[in-house]
């Protein structure tokens, strides 16, 4: 819900000063802003006396085992430094989505640690529909981002895809939704007044332009912290189904959002890769841990025949190739030059020696298959893109 605040004013009771335009929004923000005090056990709070009840009344906190700066933030309230973070969220065009707010998303309620309060901007009922993430490497391979982007455009036409708006597996998962005319939520580790990496406010506007969403737990003026990643990451396997990884080295921040996964008994999917990329050792760890390996979207789809349906339809661009193009595609896709190029950086001298080929006649055909879009070049050589 988009905050407006009440023009009535309620007394401070403990220290007899006034305060202006109390909503139940300060007060979720007062419960969030207990320091150091895990979510259930803030929630247990509001169960056990009630969230007014709670910073508005005299009530016994001696037996509740919390510490002398959590009773003080309860009986002493920064009002007016609350109010300030309802203006700043009003002021950038966000919205606060307090935990028993409808919109507030069901399957966020079921993780370990849910925030108390999201910040949103953009199209909030993504909130309510099937979500299916996507993270992976920020420095990924050419093969890496093209995967991503691709899973992505499939797998808007029945699930939204969530990200976290880092650089590359998670910046193509974002840009493989919006090409494809799909719905996708950036999930970020700052308020929704900056943008981080500073690089993506296109995409970031972008993501808004086209009835996407951005989400963070991060008040208005909060800037990126290491310890910022992680908690963000959570939220990024809460919203989704599940998660699918790809690429992704041992010490990824990847697969910390895979365990999160895990922990909160969603889905993890991941995508292998050649034995030679160290970017792919995270997802076979994963696979022999028993992700599921996904060589495309059938291998997710199946496992959520019960939750998607025909009507769940997110996508909205029509076919943009007609069938001579296709044609055209297709007897590329056949062009044995092709089948000289690996998955893998293939040099010339390679291609030369598979095809059979000229030299010449090998430069000019891979120029050809560069610009469809079916190989790429690249220091040592070119690359197989598969754009099936």
């Amino acid at each position: 819900m988009l905050v407006t605040l009440k023009e009535n004013t309620v007394a401070d009771t403990r220290n007899n000063k006034a305060v202006t335009e109390l909503t139940s929004v300060h007060y979720w923000l007062a419960l969030k802003a207990i320091p150091r005090l895990a979510s259930y056990k803030k929630i247990a709070l509001v169960k056990k006396f009630g969230l007014k009840t709670l910073f508005t009344q005299q009530v016994d906190l001696n037996q509740t085992g919390l510490t002398g700066a959590q009773r003080s933030a309860i009986s002493s309230p920064d009002w007016h430094g609350l109010t300030k973070v309802i203006f700043d969220s009003q002021l950038c065009q966000s919205k606060i989505i307090v935990y028993d707010d409808p919109a507030y998303p069901v399957l966020l309620k079921e993780i370990y640690d849910p925030p108390i309060v999201i910040f949103a901007r953009g199209n909030i009922e993504l909130l309510s529909l099937a979500k299916i993430a996507i993270v992976g490497s920020r420095n990924a391979s050419v093969a890496g981002r093209e995967i991503a982007h691709k899973l992505a455009g499939q797998l808007t036409a029945q699930f939204v895809v969530t990200s976290g708006l880092a650089l590359g597996i998670d910046a193509q998962a974002h840009l493989g939704a919006l090409h494809h005319g799909g719905y996708t939520i950036a999930v970020v580790a700052t308020g929704l007044d900056m943008t981080y990496p500073a690089r993506h406010k296109k995409l970031q506007k972008d993501i808004i332009e086209n009835k996407g969403l951005l989400i963070s737990e991060f008040a208005p003026g909060i800037a990126p912290k290491a310890g910022h990643f992680p908690k963000r990451n959570r939220l990024i396997s809460g919203l989704s189904l599940g998660v699918l990884v790809v690429e992704a080295s041992l010490k990824s921040g990847s697969l910390i959002t895979a365990r999160c996964a895990l922990e909160q008994s969603r889905e993890v999917f991941a995508v292998p890769s050649s034995i030679y990329n160290l970017q792919a050792k995270g997802c076979h760890w994963l696979i022999k841990q028993g992700a599921k390996l996904v060589e495309d979207i059938a291998d997710i789809e199946e496992e959520f025949e019960d939750i998607v349906t025909d009507s769940l339809n997110l996508s909205r661009n029509k076919e943009k190739a007609n069938s001579r193009e296709k044609s055209v595609q297709q007897d590329l896709f056949n062009d044995p030059m092709l089948a000289s190029v690996g998955y893998e950086v293939t040099p010339v001298d390679m291609v030369v020696s598979r095809s059979k080929l000229p030299i010449d006649v090998v430069l000019t055909r891979l120029t050809v298959l560069e610009l469809k879009g079916l190989v790429s070049a690249v220091p040592g050589g070119y690359l197989k893109l598969n754009r099936g």
